[in-house]
């Protein structure tokens, strides 16, 4: 699975030769985000090897030069309804392109080619927390439109989910339970 977007930018599956360029990636690309606790390259490492890791939803985006210069991971989380019933959604976390590379519509690539890898894959939708104003225009609405929470104390704005396919969330409702990995220190 390898696709080239209009800037010749490469979207391709992560390999395990990657894995030490994407740390320090992830790391650069949350440095100066006030709202990170800047441990999101040890979450994508614990979630590498968690039960909720599919290798084919974790993206890489190589430059014109081969330079990996982005990242997107997607993750199996499920939605819990209040009597107990479970549904298999994805959570994005995290999204990381180098600060050197930002705003240049490499993070809207990743994610919209994630999302099309997931729907590939029968995955019917994704949630996240994120920016209120970045993730609208790919797709995005608040999670609560569908009466989905999440258990993090963040604005509501920032919970959002989005259907992979027509119907995807369709008398999906309750809460995002994360894997352990999210938990751990």
């Amino acid at each position: 699975m390898e696709t080239f977007n209009e800037k010749n930018y490469r979207i391709r599956q992560e390999r395990p030769e990657d894995i030490p360029t994407v740390k320090v990636l992830i790391e650069s690309a949350f440095r100066d985000v006030a709202e990170s606790d800047h441990k999101e390259h040890l979450l994508v490492e614990r979630l590498r090897h968690s039960e909720a890791f599919i290798p084919e939803l974790s993206l890489v985006a190589e430059s014109p030069k081969g330079e990996i210069v982005g990242h997107i991971l997607l993750t199996r989380v499920r939605i819990v309804s209040a009597a107990g019933k479970e549904t298999l959604s994805l959570g994005v976390a995290p999204l990381s392109v180098l600060p050197a590379w930002q705003r240049m519509g490499i993070g809207s690539v990743l994610v919209l080619e994630a999302h099309r890898c997931a729907a590939a894959l029968n995955y019917r939708s994704a949630v996240l927390l994120g920016h209120k104003d970045y993730y609208p225009r790919l797709g995005y609405r608040k999670a609560s439109s569908w009466n989905i929470t999440f258990s993090y104390d963040v604005p509501e704005d920032c919970c959002m989910a989005i259907e992979l396919c027509p119907g995807g969330l369709e008398g999906v409702q309750g809460m995002v339970c994360y894997d352990k990995a999210f938990e751990e220190v």
